[in-house]
């Protein structure tokens, strides 16, 4: 898909998006979503382009239906589409799937989940100046603990793995231990690596900030942060300075991107009082998982925090927030999460104009003060706005 360019055409060219609704809240914040995207592109492209929307089954919906959580002709027909946009889902409970989330990235190799976070003026923050907090967390999606390989304590796997690491490695666990993997190869490292130092590239951000806990895990985190540095130096050395040879300025006034590590816990630290030094941040499965709900936290929360799950060939873009069953057909939710989310959608279509003219009016919604009951109460405001109000006046703002 290119840019748009508003020229009218005979007849409108139709992409089919695939869409889950999602449990809980899903299916009404996925409603005010899709309303506001259709908007954007009619108004960006005077018709030109237009969403064919089709449902695809996952998570309770699903399981009612067709007796699965995630019907293998849901991922088909992702796979096939090379896209889709869906609303949280719920985890079963007791066995089966571990995470319906998890499920897709592994199916569909979408090894990369792209949460951009950044600041609304108008959205109560817990930190004093939570503007200076601007960043786009890459974060590897398909290995380390999120693998799922672990044993249940006492289970003859556990025991097996206890007495094969007292065996032949010398090394002794108490026999009530559960015993979890965590594998991180040099294959996922620098594909992660490479993802976001092309974004860094292409959207000119000044630093890519490698995190990870290699001080203590040398063999996992520590060969993380070494093979993202040589995948740094062997694909975008004209492109890229490193930390222990030049400042921020130096890589800046050289037309340059600065590359430097942070240990994880020390990242926390520096997200709350240096956030402005920091831009684009490369991180394996659990800490990235972590530090991105941190992050959100500073700006407001997962109700205003956009995710996008991608691959080389798939890509699904998602809220990071959970289903809020208590909240499900009131029509109160927050549908900001999933309406920034559209936007990456937009642009990850080549839909620039659109993409834009929603991040705005969804800035311009917020700076008037227009919030649903979660933003307004802590906001320590009475006045609140409907899902589908909200999703109204986002309509009205887009220009």
């Amino acid at each position: 898909m290119t840019e748009e360019n508003g020229s009218t055409r005979s007849e409108p060219e139709p992409i089919v998006v695939p869409f889950i609704p999602g449990d809980g809240v899903g299916p009404e914040i996925m409603a005010a979503t899709r309303r506001i995207l259709d908007h954007s592109l009619e108004k960006a492209t005077v018709g030109a382009v237009e969403i064919r929307w089709h449902e695809v089954l996952a998570g309770e919906k699903a399981y009612k239906t067709t007796g699965s959580w995630l019907p293998d002709d849901t991922l088909r027909e992702i796979s096939e589409k090379g896209l889709a946009i869906k609303g949280p889902l719920t985890t079963p409970v007791g066995g089966g799937i571990r995470s319906l989330n998890v499920q897709l990235r592994q199916s569909l190799d979408l090894y990369a989940s792209v949460r951009p976070v950044r600041y609304f003026p108008g959205v109560p923050s817990p930190v004093k100046s939570p503007e200076r907090l601007d960043v786009v967390i890459f974060r590897e999606n398909t290995e380390d603990v999120y693998k799922g390989i672990e044993w249940k304590r006492g289970s003859d796997e556990a025991l097996g793995m206890m007495e094969y690491l007292r065996s032949e490695l010398g090394v002794d666990l108490s026999a009530d231990c559960g015993i979890g993997l965590k594998p991180i190869s040099e294959t996922a490292t620098k594909r992660i690596a490479r993802a976001a130092l092309k974004f860094a590239v292409r959207k000119g951000k000044p630093v890519v900030t490698i995190v990870h806990k290699g001080n203590i895990m040398k063999y996992t985190e520590g060969a993380f942060k070494e093979w993202a540095y040589e995948l740094a130096r062997d694909e975008f050395s004209e492109h890229v300075m490193f930390e222990d040879s030049a400042s921020k300025e130096e890589a800046s006034s050289s037309g340059k991107i600065l590359v430097n590590d942070r240990i994880a816990d020390n990242m926390f630290q520096q997200v709350l009082t240096r956030p402005d030094e920091y831009s684009v941040l490369v991180t394996p499965n659990l800490n990235g998982d972590y530090l991105a709900d941190a992050c959100a936290a500073q700006v407001g929360g997962l109700g205003v925090a956009p995710g996008a799950n991608i691959g080389d060939r798939v890509a699904v873009f998602e809220p990071v927030h959970g289903t809020a069953p208590k909240y499900a057909g009131r029509n109160t939710a927050n549908p900001t999460a999933l309406i920034l989310s559209g936007a990456m959608m937009l642009e990850h279509l080549g839909l620039i104009t659109a993409s834009r003219m929603v991040e705005d009016a969804v800035a311009r919604t917020l700076s008037h003060g227009v919030m649903t009951e979660d933003l307004a109460r802590r906001s320590g405001r009475q006045d609140s706005v409907s899902t589908s109000g909200f999703a109204d006046t986002v309509i009205n703002n887009l220009a």
